[in-house]
């Protein structure tokens, strides 16, 4: 059985744990490896990597942090493939959509790339007679990354290029699910020319994730995960004086006007719900049908849900592939159940989903479910299955208060040709993303990303400028340069500008 170490200080290791975890093929249903869960001990000597490797990093120059970056984008480039066939193997994704995941993690190392520029700071002269003020930002020393299963590439690289790019140090915790991709790219980095210690792994659960969040010694975490982990995620951070970014759950919404190209509307809900399995948090798993939309939209969804190629994520015609576990397979049928014996109508049936050859297989096909009521436990639940709720609405105000009431704020859309619903849509919705004629509105590395709600906790989103934000702190220097003749002219009153 082939055991999945940590990667700690440069190198592979099996750490001082005794513990492990099944790693398993989603398609198949067996085991195909073994990951080592961190003791508190493992925990300790990569942050300890990671602190003593700080202090040359944090002083190595722009440029050279730079040729690093642009040496690891093109590592990433070349080994693409091989970094999504990780993920398919053990998250059950789709190829075409792994490689997906990489391409949008890889654009965040290109922003990243750029930190010449985000790091410049700014400078005033002669704010007062004969005094200049400039700011500068410094990085924070060690920084983690706490990162879930369903992204274990895209998630953890929209964090730490950012991070290491600005100075910090780098402690991974990925998900022990899926965690393989993690170590790849650290042996990229250090082809790349990161020094030993910058960047480190180490996989585990809750006693890793605590063992983190305690530590003196890590200045800043990130986390991306369900609402409940966030709030204690953020909670036991800042607790010991952590900078925290938590992003946690989401119960996507998208509104369907009945001027709305339905065929249109229809292709990108199907493929918005049921891509990757509905694994993904900015997946839309409840479709707002108003008016006379509402039978139209479900008869075009349910046409494309019976139409989904499901299949081995290594199989080229599959269009979708299992769900990670068979718990979470079993956890999505069980809402399932729920909506149906609450009245809500299964229009199109996912459970019991067989794929020939892969009998033993995590598989849930893709479900419509109609009529779903709010006070429905599929309706408020984060369910993270390939499941479409339909609830109905009279018109747009009422659309959007029915958003508005939900506690989630992650991603939203709506599929109108008005220019004034959508307007009305993205000023009146209380969410931070937001589509328009655009299912899952992930913004491009150059802007940050970000729910709102219980959806984060924190103050700051991630990558794009708020990452470089969260990932430094501000000095600002005020600056006299006096004659040697000229009187000292202090004085014992607040100082003023002059």
């Amino acid at each position: 059985m082939r055991t999945i170490q940590h990667w700690i200080a440069g190198r592979a290791t099996a750490g001082t744990a005794d513990r492990t975890a099944p790693v398993f093929n989603p398609a198949t249903g067996q085991q195909q490896a073994e990951v080592v869960l961190g003791s508190v001990k493992d925990v300790e000597a990569a942050i300890a990597a990671a602190r003593d490797a700080f202090p040359a990093w944090a002083e190595t120059s722009i440029s050279r942090r730079t040729k690093v970056l642009f040496e690891f984008r093109e590592l990433l480039n070349r080994h693409a493939r091989e970094i999504a066939e990780l993920i398919t193997d053990e998250h059950g994704k789709v190829l075409s959509d792994a490689l997906g995941e990489v391409q949008r993690g890889l654009e965040v190392v290109e922003f990243a790339c750029g930190i010449p520029s985000l790091l410049k700071g700014d400078y005033s002269d002669q704010v007062s007679t004969g005094v200049d003020t400039f700011s500068f930002r410094e990085p924070l020393g060690v920084v983690a990354g706490i990162t879930p299963f369903n992204f274990p590439a895209m998630v953890p690289m929209w964090m730490f290029p950012v991070a290491i790019a600005c100075g910090n140090t780098f402690v991974l915790k990925p998900s022990e699910r899926d965690p393989s991709a993690a170590n790849f790219i650290a042996e990229l980095w250090q082809r790349a020319g990161l020094p030993d210690g910058v960047f480190n792994v180490v996989h585990g659960d809750k006693v890793a994730v605590d063992s983190i969040l305690d530590s003196p010694d890590v200045a800043a975490v990130s986390f991306v995960g369900s609402t409940p982990i966030a709030r204690y995620i953020h909670e036991r951070g800042t607790a010991t004086g952590k900078r925290v970014q938590a992003l946690g759950g989401a119960k996507n919404h998208a509104i369907v006007m009945p001027d709305a190209d339905i065929d249109f509307a229809a292709d990108h809900l199907a493929a918005a719900a049921f891509g990757s399995a509905g694994e993904r948090c900015m997946a839309i798993s409840a479709a707002v049908a108003v008016g006379s939309a509402a039978d139209r939209i479900v008869a075009a969804v349910n046409d494309r849900a019976r139409a989904v190629k499901v299949g081995s994520g290594r199989d080229a015609a599959s269009e979708m592939g299992p769900v990670v576990t068979r718990q979470a397979q079993e956890r999505i049928v069980g809402l399932i159940d729920s909506g149906e014996a609450q009245g809500a109508k299964v229009k199109v049936d996912g459970r019991g989903y067989t794929v020939p050859g892969h009998e033993d297989g995590f598989f849930v096909g893709p479900t419509v479910i109609d009529q779903v009521s709010t006070d429905m436990d599929v309706y408020r639940e984060e369910i993270f299955g390939p499941v479409l709720s339909v609830v109905r609405s009279d018109d747009v105000d009422e659309a959007i208060a029915l958003i508005n009431a939900n506690p989630y704020g992650n991603g939203t859309a709506i599929f109108t040709n008005s220019g004034e619903a959508a307007r009305r849509f993205q000023r009146g919705v209380d969410v931070g993303m937001i589509g328009i004629n655009v299912p899952v509105p992930v913004p491009m590395a150059f802007y940050s990303f970000g729910g709102w709600k219980d959806s984060l906790f924190g103050d700051k989103h991630i990558h794009g400028p708020e990452g470089v934000s969260f990932y430094t702190r501000a000095k600002v220097i005020t600056t006299r340069w006096p004659h040697v003749d000229h009187a000292s002219e202090a004085s014992y009153h607040f100082p003023t500008a002059r």
